[in-house]
């Protein structure tokens, strides 16, 4: 999923103000805590972007052709896209 940095920037307002206002955090540099919350949202769309793609190629690369909606193609979308998720998480972002 491609976000505008504008709607990526968003996104991170919300993050940081929700922690702050639950008291989760005190953020000892506003700008540096936004920052933060920007890269880590940014990292984990592009993990689902590369884990979206290589899915896709594993597909595209079957010996026979499976057409893109088919059940058939959502079965193995869902599994390839799982097993390339599964491989990062856990990472630290």
């Amino acid at each position: 999923m491609r976000l505008s940095d504008d709607r990526i920037s968003h996104i991170a307002h919300l993050v940081t103000d929700a922690i702050w206002n639950d008291d989760l955090v005190d953020y000892s540099d506003d700008a540096k805590a936004l920052a933060e919350v920007k890269r880590i949202i940014t990292k984990i769309f592009k993990v689902e972007d590369d884990a979206d793609e290589l899915a896709r190629h594993k597909i595209r690369s079957l010996s026979r052709d499976i057409p893109e909606g088919c059940r058939e193609w959502e079965i193995l979308y869902k599994k390839y896209f799982d097993e390339e998720m599964n491989k990062h998480r856990g990472a630290a972002y």
